[in-house]
């Protein structure tokens, strides 16, 4: 490490700093135009994401002060947006996971987040797309030297643009590919796609893209078993895929953790899915999250004979 760092290198990274932060809408009170300042919005992003979580460890993963943290706790719960409960594990800490209402203030503020997003990715092309992520990645790498053991090979994301037709292909391409199943499957994805994104529910639904290197890797949905249902009981996990590329990350267990995570944060009291008995390695990943066979039954689809098993799991 140099004893001297030039002026010119530490002026460039302030230069970045604030044309970055203007560019996020960091400085403004109301975080993208809500109720809630960028810190606030941080934690409550925090909590979203886990099934639990301590004001110990929100200090840990955002670096926050203590007490700035629990000044921000005490008002979510004065407004009912989080709620706290002792810990089984420390009678010392309590658990902090969101309400109904908080879920239903935060979702709004999670979706104009992606389209945000989205939008600032739709002015470049496909390559600069790439090239911008791989410059955040080597920041985010270079300057996290102290998580380098444990960087993921890859990050899990919302879907963009184009990411929806990615899984249609790409559960079609694989599928013919491996077990040669034919053109009504690539049917059946683009209408459970379909479906997902003429009726998305961010309160209640999620789909997630797994990207490495800028590529995407694989995807999953997390949706209402009964779309009509304003408050569902039971989750149905979908279009669970790893591209072969990306085998034996524990991408397939990841996805479906995510699955389940968000189901219990969400509300609902059950996740149910679909698979088949050929797909080995999912029903293995399923069996190890919990999920049990409930039922199974011999078809003729897709020009093969397959055994179709239904999988649950009580939350």
């Amino acid at each position: 490490m140099p004893d001297v760092i030039a002026p010119e290198r530490v002026a460039a990274v302030r230069r970045f700093n604030r044309f970055y932060t203007q560019q996020l809408g960091a400085l403004h009170e109301d975080w993208l135009d809500s109720a809630f300042s960028l810190a606030q919005a941080r934690v409550l992003y925090e909590i979203s994401r886990r099934d639990k979580v301590t004001a110990r460890e929100l200090v840990a993963e955002l670096g926050l002060d203590a007490g700035y943290l629990s000044r921000i706790l005490r008002a979510f719960e004065t407004r009912g947006l989080i709620s706290r409960r002792t810990s089984d594990a420390d009678a010392r800490q309590s658990l902090v996971a969101l309400t109904g209402r908080g879920r239903k203030a935060y979702a709004p503020l999670e979706q104009r987040t992606v389209d945000d997003i989205g939008a600032m990715l739709a002015q470049l092309s496909e390559g600069e797309q790439t090239r911008l992520v791989a410059a955040m990645t080597a920041i985010e790498s270079l300057l996290g030297a102290e998580q380098k053991a444990a960087a993921p090979a890859y990050i899990l994301r919302p879907p963009r643009y184009g990411d929806l037709g990615w899984i249609v292909t790409a559960h079609a391409e694989l599928y013919a590919c491996e077990y040669n199943w034919g053109e009504p499957f690539e049917g059946l994805c683009a209408q459970i796609v379909a479906d997902f994104a003429n009726h998305f529910d961010p309160q209640w639904e999620r789909c997630w893209i797994a990207e490495r290197g800028g590529e995407n890797v694989g995807s999953v949905m997390l949706v209402k078993d009964k779309p009509d249902e304003p408050q569902p009981a039971v989750g149905r996990i979908r279009l669970l895929l790893v591209d072969p590329k990306a085998r034996g990350l524990g991408l397939g267990t990841r996805l479906t953790d995510e699955c389940v995570r968000f189901a219990r944060a969400a509300g609902y009291k059950q996740v149910t899915l679909w698979t088949h008995s050929v797909l080995t390695a999912a029903r293995h990943i399923y069996e190890k999250a919990g999920f049990t066979l409930t039922a199974s039954e011999k078809r003729h689809s897709w020009g093969q004979d397959v055994v179709a098993e239904f999988w649950d799991l009580v939350l």
